[in-house]
């Protein structure tokens, strides 16, 4: 089993730099970058790292984004947006000293992994998008805009992770373990003994501050050429059925995999997720 170590590097905004932390797994010739979803952190991916760096003999990164896990936070949140985490993640490929890597996202990571991708000149080389796609429903993001931004305090960690299970049930079938997992690294100690979310409740303010609609990015779809894998939970709201399949006709023509009993969004845990992502990868080698 391979482990991780802790790295960061600054990154840069209007206000002035801020740290970009990431965790590194393995080494090898090829490199795979992993970026979570809104108001998660890179953790969500330490066992689908480790796994990929020891079968596909991968370097493997996942970032915390600005204002999540043990990255910075920014002293402006209306800077909290795509731009700002397009030109991060720009400079962690940068540092990675590569011309090109695999991405793997979840939601908000997979957005950002499309707008790389679209771009000329791409390093992306190979895409996976787990629950996310070039059209969002208003009505899931508004169900979103109602929870982020919150700043629960929990009297300890089983407290923690009871909220865990009870508003991350899209994730799908857990283990006991795996929530565990999940409250100890999406939460923080504070003095008292009690714990926080680990993220700057500023993330929200552009669901504050902008009317919220649908969201079309097809004209961005079509200009992926990159071999792409679409992970779709069967009952998610953010990446709708009719979405997903037209995904597989148009654009990058994705192939596409569907986690049943899992929502928005699977949590890339479950063997048979962590299975079909290293299959891709090793099919477009």
């Amino acid at each position: 089993m391979t482990y991780y170590h802790d790295k960061s590097l600054l990154g840069l905004s209007a206000t002035g730099f801020h740290k970009i932390a990431y965790r590194e797994w393995g080494a090898g010739p090829r490199t795979i970058v992993c970026v979570h979803g809104l108001t998660r952190n890179g953790h969500d991916f330490d066992r689908l790292a480790s796994d990929l760096a020891d079968t596909l003999r991968a370097r493997v990164i996942a970032v915390d984004v600005v204002g999540r896990g043990r990255s910075g936070r920014l002293a402006n949140p209306d800077h909290y947006g795509y731009p700002q985490y397009l030109a991060d993640m720009a400079a962690v490929i940068a540092r990675a000293e590569v011309e090109s890597v695999d991405w793997i996202g979840t939601s908000m990571g997979g957005l950002i992994g499309m707008m790389l991708a679209a771009q000329p000149n791409s390093p992306i080389r190979r895409l996976v998008i787990n629950d996310i796609g070039p059209f969002v429903p208003k009505a899931a993001l508004q169900r979103i805009g109602d929870y982020v931004g919150q700043d629960p305090v929990f009297a300890d960690l089983a407290a923690a992770e009871a909220y865990f299970r009870e508003n991350y049930v899209g994730f799908g079938k857990l283990t006991a373990e795996e929530w565990l997992h999940m409250a100890q690294h999406s939460t923080d100690a504070q003095p008292d003994g009690t714990r926080r979310l680990a993220y700057d409740p500023g993330i929200a303010r552009i669901f504050k501050t902008s009317p919220i609609g649908d969201v079309d990015l097809w004209g961005l779809w079509q200009a992926i050429r990159q071999p792409t894998l679409v992970i779709r939970g069967v009952l998610s709201d953010l990446l709708l059925e009719e979405t997903a399949e037209r995904m597989t006709r148009e654009g990058p023509k994705a192939q596409l995999y569907t986690v049943p009993d899992a929502g928005h969004a699977p949590a890339l845990m479950a063997t048979d997720q962590i299975a079909v992502i290293r299959d891709f990868l090793s099919r477009h080698d």
